[in-house]
């Protein structure tokens, strides 16, 4: 029996991204996801009031966090994330927690806008509809609404 050549090892890195990715580069169609994202970062704007913070404000990502100590199923937290719009690949991603942390906003949100509801809380937007980003408009003003109740902004 010949001796078989060993294996190559696979010299492919598996390990997570480097944090800093560079969004408005990520995809060829970017320049029609920017205005996109621009619109959605305008109609978060409002919401930087006393205990939300604005968080990773570079091209192509933004956030706002409450950053006020919370309790979460026995645990505390020092913060809680509102809401946040990533420049994807193909998409605009609108990261909407109050979704994830009260379910029961899905009932109330339109049928337009929970069709790009991709997950948990991630909204696939891929047009710069007027209609859409209405909506996007009513569920910010909800999700605060709703976080203002739970006491998680001040």
């Amino acid at each position: 029996m010949r001796d078989m050549p060993a294996k190559k090892k696979s010299t492919k890195n598996n390990s997570s991204p480097k944090r800093g990715i560079k969004y408005e580069d990520k995809s060829p169609g970017q320049p029609e996801l920017v205005p996109i994202f621009n619109e959605i970062k305008k109609l978060m704007k409002p919401y930087i009031k006393g205990s939300i913070k604005e968080r990773g404000d570079s091209k192509g990502q933004y956030g706002l966090v409450s950053e006020m100590e919370i309790e979460v199923n026995g645990k505390k937290k020092p913060e809680v994330y509102f809401v946040g719009a990533l420049v994807q690949k193909g998409y605009v991603g609108f990261y909407f927690m109050p979704v994830y942390s009260e379910p029961e906003l899905k009932k109330v949100l339109p049928q337009e806008l929970l069709k790009c509801l991709k997950g948990k809380s991630c909204f696939y937007i891929k047009k710069k509809d007027p209609i859409l980003l209405s909506q996007i408009k009513d569920a910010l003003k909800l999700g605060y609404e709703d976080y203002k109740k739970k006491g998680w902004v001040k």
